[in-house]
């Protein structure tokens, strides 16, 4: 049996508020509605899954009618949850509010109760652990956990991802011992929430990362594309021009892409491509998840924005 990618953190529901007009303050704006599976890690392993990799998802799900039906769409996609961990509470929820060009207005997320994710709950799935191929964790998860997964990663070997999520949990990891992660994924604002206060570039913050230990820091630019930066290359790939229905899930899925890339041997350059066209496929999409990609068709739609 293939080795699973192991994601670890968020199971949420999305419900995701299209505004049909410009958003006006203090007063009521129409707009169209959508419920749909969400939480990084669920997003990451569910495109994963649709990518032909496998995966198990440790998370926790609410003792409810949308845990239950969060668990249905996660079996249905093929995600392994046997070491998920059910809650006695409801489950979170991450509620959006999309401007009409698709771009984000704001968001709430609801308590993911991931503080039952621990160290200990960890160690108990060590004979899972073990067989992984990589490790995905995203940064709700408490900083002890992280450092958990760091030091069994450079114990074990097993390649650690960490996707800081946003710009509170990203401040955390900044107490986490990074030394061996393999790859972290911060945007621009969440890039430096990463670093102390004395690196104040790009440049600065980079170097501050890996001078941490951190072998791979890859920094996604929104429309500017992205950039992975390590101790021997950069690599910088401009974003396709797309026409954005829903930015939901679009990093999510880019990273999915890029662990799939690497599963299957591609070096960074080639990776960074296969994410950019999955992201950008997701961008046209209402949701997280492009249910019409599969590892076959999204290596088949690379020619479609970029040359190979």
């Amino acid at each position: 049996m293939s080795k699973p990618v192991v994601c670890i953190g968020s199971a949420l529901v999305d419900e995701l508020f299209h505004a049909t007009e410009t958003i006006l303050m203090h007063t009521t704006n129409n707009v169209a509605s959508t419920k749909t599976a969400g939480g990084v890690s669920r997003n990451i392993a569910h495109n994963l899954s649709l990518l032909n990799i496998p995966v198990q998802l440790i998370t926790v799900f609410g003792n409810d009618s949308e845990g239950d039906w969060l668990k249905q769409i996660c079996k249905k996609a093929g995600i392994q949850i046997n070491a998920a961990f059910t809650s006695s509470s409801h489950n979170a929820k991450y509620t959006a509010i999309i401007n009409p060009d698709g771009s984000m207005f704001t968001a709430l997320l609801s308590n993911a109760a991931l503080y039952h994710i621990t160290p200990q709950y960890l160690e108990r799935q060590k004979s899972l652990l073990v067989t992984a191929a990589y490790l995905l964790v995203d940064a709700n998860i408490d900083v002890d956990t992280v450092n958990w997964l760091v030091k069994f990663s450079n114990e074990s070997g097993i390649p650690l991802i960490i996707e800081p999520v946003s710009v509170p949990p990203a401040k955390s990891v900044t107490r986490a011992d990074l030394k061996g992660v393999y790859l972290i994924t911060p945007n621009e604002e969440e890039l430096p929430a990463l670093c102390s206060n004395t690196a104040t570039t790009v440049e600065a913050q980079i170097k501050e990362l890996l001078d941490r230990g951190i072998k791979n820091v890859w920094l996604h630019r929104g429309a500017k594309g992205s950039t992975i930066y390590n101790a021997t290359e950069t690599i910088h790939l401009d974003a396709p021009d797309t026409n954005i229905v829903d930015c939901t899930g679009a990093g999510d899925g880019s990273l999915a892409a890029f662990i799939m890339a690497q599963y299957i041997g591609k070096n960074n350059s080639d990776s960074l491509k296969i994410a950019h066209t999955l992201s950008a496929e997701i961008l046209q999409v209402n949701g997280a998840i492009a249910s019409h990609i599969s590892q076959k068709t999204l290596l088949e739609l690379i020619p479609k924005y970029y040359k190979l």
